[in-house]
């Protein structure tokens, strides 16, 4: 039940920044849960597997490289999703995976501990 509440917050996390940044938008709530769901999905698979191999990077930027990696997923969801879930930029993503990891520490996590 926990996953799915932050499976929400995280849907309603990608619809707040859809509507604060022009180059980051989706098509609806329904493209918001599904790219919450890839988003999660590659957060479990492909993150881990691109954090140990930029150890060296993410070591020397004192863990501020994990940020690109987390826009490289926003991407790599953007591109499953196709012409519904839409990111402009990699500065876009950047700025996102940024507010998502501040919702995600303040907001989500507790929520799912609790």
């Amino acid at each position: 039940m926990r996953w799915l509440i932050g499976l929400v917050l995280n849907a309603l996390v990608l619809l707040l920044i859809s509507v604060l940044f022009d180059g980051f938008s989706l098509s609806g709530f329904g493209a918001a849960v599904i790219a919450s769901l890839i988003l999660t999905v590659l957060n479990w698979t492909v993150k881990p597997i691109l954090t140990v191999l930029t150890l060296p990077i993410t070591v020397l930027t004192l863990g501020l490289f994990l940020f690109v990696i987390s826009a490289v997923t926003l991407l790599l969801t953007q591109w499953v999703m196709g012409s519904s879930f839409v990111i402009d930029s990699f500065g876009i993503a950047l700025i996102a995976a940024v507010i998502i990891a501040i919702f995600q520490a303040l907001l989500i996590n507790p929520i799912k501990r609790s």
